[in-house]
């Protein structure tokens, strides 16, 4: 059945306002953190699927970094391990370790690999520790409480942090038309396996690459001003006015200071993203509105 014309004029509108977006990025590298409800729900699954495939045809080169908190805390209930966290960040012994290293890189990221290839990409999973992707370095919690004297030094177990990244690995794999999916896995000097946040990863990756985009996929709207209204098209010194004065604050803030990190060491824009939406990231990149809030350097 044919189309009627005001559906075929919609349908043109829409594939025509795509096309500058496509020539501006076509070669540029975008890196996205994917996680959070777009990564639970069966629809927001396949739109995201089908929007990683679609940027490599018309020429983007996208990087997926994925999370998985919630899948480890479900195995590791059903195992029986308890979980125990400090400020937010999961303490991770040896045992919790390869619990993880058995979600990230194994389940989850075979899950989006087969995803992207059943939408007609060709995607492959990795960890940091292929071909030492991700060098890592043990992560530091500090207790600043007012009744002791000095800071004291929390060990977390095999948390880490970025250290390097080797972007040889991945442009080798995007060169060949590959997507790379990465588990935020590190592997430290001593061959050892560090528990890394995703947020982080994709940040580091995205700044090891030049990248033109972070995208961070969020369960939330984007940043928003103490009236409660999204926030977007702001500055690195914006955002930092913003935190301090209290606007951006709580569990916002790593995700906030990984995306001005990311703009302060070479990416051209850093994006929080509504990842509730289908098809937020190409909303995003093929819109001038998008669906989220948009951090710049200047």
């Amino acid at each position: 059945m044919a189309l009627d014309r005001e559906t075929a004029m919609q349908v043109a509108a829409v594939l025509s306002k795509g096309l500058p977006y496509i020539q501006r990025f076509t070669g540029k590298t975008v890196v996205i953190k994917y996680g959070g409800n777009a990564m639970e729900n069966e629809e927001l699954k396949s739109s995201f699927a089908r929007d990683v495939v679609l940027m490599k045809l018309v020429g983007i080169n996208p990087i997926v970094v994925h999370g998985g908190g919630p899948q480890i805390g479900e195995l590791l209930e059903r195992l029986n391990i308890k979980s125990n966290f400090v400020n937010g960040m999961r303490v991770t012994d040896s045992q919790t370790m390869d619990v993880v290293e058995m979600v990230l890189g194994g389940q989850v990221n075979k899950q989006i690999v087969s995803l992207i290839n059943s939408h007609g990409g060709t995607a492959v999973g990795l960890t940091g520790k292929d071909a030492n992707l991700i060098r890592a370095r043990k992560l530091e919690v500090m207790n600043r409480s007012p009744e002791l004297e000095r800071p004291e030094i929390i060990d977390i177990g095999h948390v880490g942090e970025v250290a390097s990244v080797n972007v040889e690995v991945i442009e080798m794999l995007t060169r060949s038309n590959v997507i790379p999916v990465i588990a935020p896995i590190g592997v430290g000097p001593d061959g050892a396996s560090y528990n890394i946040n995703a947020d982080l990863v994709a940040g580091k990756v995205a700044e090891a690459m030049k990248a033109e985009k972070l995208i961070l996929l969020t369960n939330v709207s984007g940043l928003k001003s103490k009236e409660d209204k999204v926030l977007t098209g702001l500055t690195a010194k914006q955002v930092n006015d913003l935190i301090e004065d209290g606007t951006i604050h709580g569990g916002m803030l790593p995700k906030i200071r990984c995306a001005l990190s990311a703009v302060e060491n070479g990416v051209r824009t850093s994006h929080i993203i509504d990842g509730r939406v289908a098809h937020a990231t190409l909303l995003e990149i093929f819109t001038d509105e998008g669906v989220g809030t948009l951090i710049s350097r200047n």
